[in-house]
C-alpha cells in the first residue's frame, strides 16, 4: 500500500464508515479527517477529497486544512445533501471540473466514476527512482534517460514483480510530459469484453449499466503518458483496435460515432516472449513493432543481488512513512537472502521486509529469524549451535530429539569468503534460545535450565536480542 490519497470528512460516522469501505475497495487509501493529524508529504499524497455532512464548521475547516497544498487542485467529492456543497463553488465554472456529487445510498460504480475524474486531476509525483547501482540497473537507468525525452514507444519487458510500472513513470517523470497524467491500466485484470470501454470511454446507454457517459484512460492520460500493463494478456480484436490509435492517434467512445484525436504516449509491460505469441497467432505482429519502437528489459532480482542492501533501505524509506519499524538484518541473514533465487523478484522482497517489519519491529533479523524458503543450504542454526555448545563444554547438551548433534567436522565448514564470527554466533544463539523456548512452552526458567544457564542471564539475553515472545516466568 502507499500514501493516503483520499481524505474522507463526514460527522455521520456510519456514511463515513460506508464511503470508506467503498474507497477502499476500489483500492484508494481513504483517511477519515479526524483522524489526520498534520499535513505530511511523506504519509499523505491527497488526489481527492470528501465532503458529507458537518456539524461543527471549525473542526470541518481544520480537517479541510489537512489537505495543504493540495487542497487546490484536489478532485472534491460533495454528498448532495452536504451544507458545504455551494460554500465550494459547484455551481462555478471555474471549480466545477474538479467537483464530483455523491448520491446516497451509495453506489460503487458512481463512486468510481468520480474518482476517475481525481486520477487526471493528482499532482504529479515530485521524482520517481530507480534503485540500484549494480551494473544491470545502471543500464537501465541509462536508457530510461535516452528515450525519455523523445515520444516514441517503449515496450519494457521482464519478469512479474521486477518494477516495470515504476521504469514506465520513470520515463513520463524526465520527460516533456511529466506536468500532465500519468495512467495506468492493467489489460490482464479487466475482462476483454469491459477493456475497450476503460480504455476508449463510453457514451449514455451504449451497452446494459452504462447510465453515464464515461472518459477512456486514453482521455484522462491526454497530453501525458498511457501505460498498458501486461499488454500480452490484450485480445486479438482489441489488439487491432489499439493498433488503429497507435497509428492514426484517434478513437471513437462505445456507441459513438464522433472520433476524438488523443496526444498520449505509449508505453506497454509484458512479463511474456511476445515473439512467441505471435509464432502461435496470440499477438499481432504489426502490433508489436509498434509498440516495440525501443524495447527495454527489466533485470530479474537474482541477477543485481548487488542492490539487495539498496533495495531493504528503499524499502524501509516507504514504510516508515507508514509507521513500521525500519528492517535490521545480521550479516548471517544477508548473505542467507543473497542465497535465494528471488522468484517473485523485487515485490517479492518487499513482501517480505514488509512482513519482518510486522513481526521484528525493534530487534536485528537473524537467519533463524526469516521464512525457512529464504534461509538457503545453510546448516539449521539451531543444530550447529548444539554442535557448537558440545565443543565447548565436553559435554552433549541436553537436547529434545529434534535438535540433532552433528560432527565437529560439519559444523567447522568455514565459507569461501570467511564470516563475521561474533555475528554468526549470535545467530546461533538466537536459533537455539528461541527452540527452548518453543520446547518449553515459553517458559523462562525451563528454557533456562535446558540452556544450562541461570533464569536471570536468559531474561538479559532476551533483552538484547529485542526478542519479545509471551512468556511465562
Amino acid at each position: 500500500m502507499g500514501k493516503f490519497d483520499v481524505l474522507v470528512i463526514e460527522s455521520d460516522h456510519r456514511r463515513a464508515e460506508s464511503v470508506v469501505s467503498a474507497l477502499e475497495f476500489l483500492g484508494y487509501r481513504p483517511q477519515r479527517g479526524e483522524d489526520c493529524e498534520m499535513v505530511d508529504e511523506a504519509t499523505h499524497a491527497w488526489r481527492a477529497v470528501y465532503v458529507g455532512n458537518v456539524r461543527d464548521e471549525v473542526e470541518a475547516e481544520r480537517q479541510f486544512s489537512r489537505l495543504g497544498e493540495a487542497s487546490h487542485q484536489a478532485m472534491v467529492l460533495m454528498a448532495a445533501d452536504s451544507e458545504w456543497l455551494s460554500r465550494l463553488g459547484a455551481d462555478k465554472a471555474a471549480n466545477a471540473s474538479r467537483i464530483g456529487i455523491i448520491e446516497f445510498p451509495l453506489r460503487y460504480e458512481q463512486l468510481s466514476e468520480a474518482m476517475r475524474g481525481s486520477q487526471a486531476a493528482s499532482p504529479r509525483r515530485s521524482e520517481v527512482r530507480l534503485v540500484g547501482s549494480s551494473g544491470p540497473m545502471a543500464r537501465v537507468s541509462a536508457l530510461v534517460r535516452q528515450v525519455a525525452p523523445f515520444d516514441s514507444s517503449v515496450l519494457v519487458l521482464g519478469d512479474s514483480g521486477t518494477g516495470k510500472e515504476m521504469v514506465a513513470r520513470s520515463i513520463h517523470e524526465c520527460s516533456s510530459r511529466r506536468d500532465k497524467p500519468f495512467v495506468a491500466i492493467n489489460c490482464g485484470a479487466i475482462p476483454a469484453e469491459l477493456l475497450e470501454s476503460e480504455l476508449f470511454g463510453h457514451e449514455k446507454g451504449a451497452f446494459t449499466g452504462a447510465i453515464s457517459t464515461r472518459k477512456g484512460r486514453f482521455e484522462l492520460a491526454e497530453g501525458g503518458t498511457l501505460f498498458l500493463d501486461e499488454i500480452g494478456d490484450m485480445s486479438l480484436p482489441m489488439q487491432v483496435k489499439l493498433l488503429r490509435v497507435l497509428q492514426e492517434r484517434v478513437f471513437e467512445r462505445v456507441g459513438s460515432n464522433r472520433t476524438q484525436r488523443c496526444d498520449v504516449r505509449i508505453i506497454a509491460a509484458t512479463h511474456r516472449n511476445l515473439e512467441d505469441a505471435i509464432s502461435h497467432g496470440q499477438f499481432r505482429e504489426d502490433l508489436f513493432y509498434r509498440l516495440s519502437v525501443f524495447p527495454l528489459e527489466m533485470p530479474a532480482l537474482r541477477d543485481h543481488l548487488d542492490d539487495l542492501s539498496e533495495l531493504v533501505g528503499e524499502f524501509n524509506q516507504r514504510l516508515s512513512r507508514r509507521g513500521l519499524a525500519n528492517v535490521r538484518f545480521s550479516a548471517g541473514a544477508m548473505n542467507a537472502l543473497h542465497s535465494y533465487a528471488w522468484p517473485g523478484n523485487v515485490r517479492e522482497l518487499y513482501n517480505l521486509v514488509e512482513r519482518l517489519a510486522i513481526l521484528y519491529p525493534h530487534s536485528e533479523v537473524r537467519v533463524s529469524d526469516l521464512p525457512e524458503k529464504y534461509r538457503g543450504q545453510q546448516p539449521i542454526e539451531e543444530v550447529r549451535g548444539a554442535a557448537l555448545l558440545s565443543l565447548m563444554t565436553g559435554q552433549s547438551p541436553v537436547l529434545p530429539e529434534s535438535m540433532t548433534v552433528v560432527s565437529s567436522e560439519s559444523l567447522a565448514m568455514l565459507p569461501e569468503g570467511g564470516l563475521d564470527l561474533k555475528d554468526h554466533l549470535a545467530d546461533i544463539e538466537v536459533g537455539l534460545i528461541r527452540q527452548a523456548l518453543d520446547v518449553t512452552g515459553g517458559v523462562v526458567a525451563h528454557a533456562a535450565k535446558l540452556l544450562r544457564m541461570q533464569r536471570t542471564t536468559l531474561v538479559e539475553k532476551l533483552r538484547k536480542y529485542g526478542l519479545q515472545p509471551s512468556l511465562q516466568a
